[in-house]
């Protein structure tokens, strides 16, 4: 798996959001890059209406770049919905089953590479999510299980639930946010890929993170490249488990992600980082 993942999310819920063009573009930069990780979501769209929006969008773009294509892992995620623009849960195990099944066909795939639950359902005992995931892999409509949004124990549980299927666990992690560094340590213990989403704190506007993290631009000024290569960078130094997953609507944007791979940050620097 590529060092840096691409978001897909953006493409479908960033106002404006790209053109269709544009976001397949994206997704081909990407490509281009050497990106081979795709985290995508069957509830990434504007609305219910367009429910699906971004699964559809990976599959065409996949489709239309060629045969580099077949390398790439595609994540997707089940257990959001929505009621217009509003975002709810269910993470039933009848509805994780349909929300599968409407994916792999949006996908056009017999298998789903990684499929995640896509957030806690307090309405749901997390057992049964579990055992519902476990299900998808044992029918074979899945071949990698993954959670988001989860704690330690629900990751244990997990483990003990799916078994050697499970793989991952994508929660948020920034350097302004990182309330989730127990559970980024358990994963390295225990072999699993931890997967931060919004890595670079969902900061919006050129700039936003040289104001909120000034050891982050102080780094990027003596290394000559973005504040957000040297988060990424920052990210990939903290275990070698983990695999940030930059949102991008611009090819620009994640082909500067992609080059942080590249990046060795030294023992000040990241301790510097660490300490800001």
């Amino acid at each position: 798996m590529s060092a840096i993942g691409l978001g897909a999310m953006p493409l479908s819920t960033k106002e404006p959001r790209p053109s269709r063009e544009e976001a397949i573009g994206v997704v081909h930069a990407a490509l281009d890059a050497g990106v081979n990780l795709v985290d995508t979501a069957d509830a990434y769209s504007r609305d219910e209406a367009e429910f699906g929006h971004n699964e559809e969008l990976v599959a065409e773009a996949l489709a239309s770049y060629g045969p580099g294509a077949a390398d790439v892992l595609v994540a997707t995620k089940g257990g959001h919905t929505r009621s217009g623009t509003d975002w709810r849960l269910d993470g039933s195990p009848d509805y994780l089953r349909r929300a599968c099944e409407a994916s792999l066909r949006r996908l056009g795939v017999d298998a789903i590479g990684l499929y995640q639950l896509h957030r806690p359902d307090p309405a749901t005992p997390w057992e049964d999510s579990m055992g519902a995931l476990r299900a998808l892999a044992d029918d074979g409509l899945v071949r990698m299980v993954g959670v988001s949004n989860a704690d330690i124990a629900q990751i244990d549980a997990a483990r003990a639930i799916v078994g050697d299927g499970f793989v991952s666990v994508q929660n948020q992690l920034s350097p302004g946010w990182r309330s989730s560094a127990g559970e980024l340590a358990h994963c390295a213990a225990h072999g699993l890929a931890f997967i931060p989403w919004s890595p670079f704190g969902g900061v919006g506007a050129a700039g936003s993170l040289d104001t909120s993290a000034p050891a982050f631009a102080g780094v990027a000024a003596e290394l000559g490249v973005s504040v957000y290569r040297v988060a990424l960078a920052w990210h990939l130094a903290q275990a070698d488990v983990v695999v940030p997953i930059p949102g991008a609507s611009r090819a620009a944007s994640i082909q500067d992600s992609a080059a942080a791979a590249s990046i060795e940050l030294t023992p000040d620097q990241l301790a510097r980082l660490d300490a800001s």
